[in-house]
This record gives structure tokens, sequence and C-alpha cells, in this order.
């Protein structure tokens, strides 16, 4: 069994690179028409897909209802899939930011596994919510071992993951995992979800 971890389709504050953490905002039409796009090629894998869980925010949900429409099963919401929460730097672009809160920014820059935004999270604090969200999912599906399951998460969500997994420093998350909207980042369902197993 494998997870599927997808980022959702396109929004305005993409195109507009405002940074969006928890800030609830929607598709737009091309990240709509991505979602579609993406079921349709997800219905040509050879492996079935018997799950898909989304995050509460609506660009998740959006593209998550997408793919669940196409293989015709529920889309379920699950709490601690969400973005990071980037507190006082959501809804501005990462220039403001670097302008507006110079020595924030230098350190959680720096560190940020465990620095976080002012009224934000840290990475470290994300994947202290998303890691058990997956364990649960793993031990609810444990007997589909022939089948995959769809998570749809955010950009950050996957690319702290695949920090973690790959002891990537987390400050060269960017160049090394920056995904494009409905990317697919396959992850073996046996992977090791404990936190402590990897170099801090």
């Amino acid at each position: 069994m494998k997870f599927l971890l997808v980022r959702h389709g396109e929004t305005d504050w993409n195109i507009a690179k405002r940074i969006q953490g928890s800030t609830d905002i929607p598709l737009n039409k091309t990240g709509i028409l991505q979602a579609a796009a993406l079921a349709e090629k997800l219905s040509c894998r050879a492996t079935p897909i018997t799950a898909v869980y989304t995050s509460k925010l609506l660009r998740a949900k959006q593209t998550g209802e997408a793919i669940s429409k196409k293989f015709s099963i529920h889309c379920q919401t699950v709490p601690g899939l969400e973005e990071l929460n980037f507190g006082l730097w959501e809804g501005i672009c990462w220039e403001e930011v670097e302008s507006r809160f110079p020595k924030e920014y230098l350190l959680w820059h720096q560190n940020r596994r465990y620095k976080h935004p002012p009224g934000g999270e840290s990475y470290n604090d994300l994947l202290l919510r998303v890691l058990p969200v997956l364990k649960n999912l793993r031990q609810k599906h444990a007997e589909c071992e022939n089948s995959d399951i769809v998570v749809v998460t955010h950009s950050a969500c996957i690319m702290a993951l695949l920090s973690l997994f790959n002891n990537t420093p987390f400050y060269e998350m960017i160049k090394r995992y920056k995904l494009p909207n409905t990317a697919v980042v396959e992850l073996d369902a046996d992977t090791n979800l404990d936190i402590e197993h990897y170099k801090k």
C-alpha cells in the first residue's frame, strides 16, 4: 500500500505568490481543471485507490472531491493535514515578510524546523500533527495491501515529510522538494512514521 500525497490545485493566492497557510482560499478556475485532470490521471493507475482523505481547507477539499468523484468513493476530511500556520505572514508575499519582519524571518529561515513565524507554527509542530494522522490511516487500512490511499494536503506538509524522511536540512526543502500544484508524491505505507527515528 502507498500513500499518494497530493498537493492541492492552483488558487489565486498561488498566482499572486501570497502566503496562504491556514487561510482558507478556494481553487481558481485553473485549479479546478487541474484537479479534474489529476483525477483522470490517477484513474489510469494499475493499483486501485480505495480512499481519499483531505485537509479541512477548501482548496484541498475541492481537489480531493474531484478525485473521489472519479472513483465513486467518499472524500473524508481529516484534522491535522492542514497547511503550516504562518501566523502574521499570511496574506503577504515573501519579499514583504523579509522587509517587515527582518529579524524574525532570518531566524526562521536559518532554523525553520523549530522556529516559527509570529503567531504561527514551526515545521516540527506541523510534523507532530501530520505524522499521527498518517499512522492512524495506515492502521485503519492495514488490510488494504493491494490498494493505495490518496491524501490531499499542502506543499509545506509534503516538503516537511520529505525533508524528515531523507534527513534533508529544512532550509533546503524549497530547493530540493518544491512542488507544483496537484503534484503527487508516493510514500510507502511501511515508512517509519516515528519522528524520533530521524536525525534532529
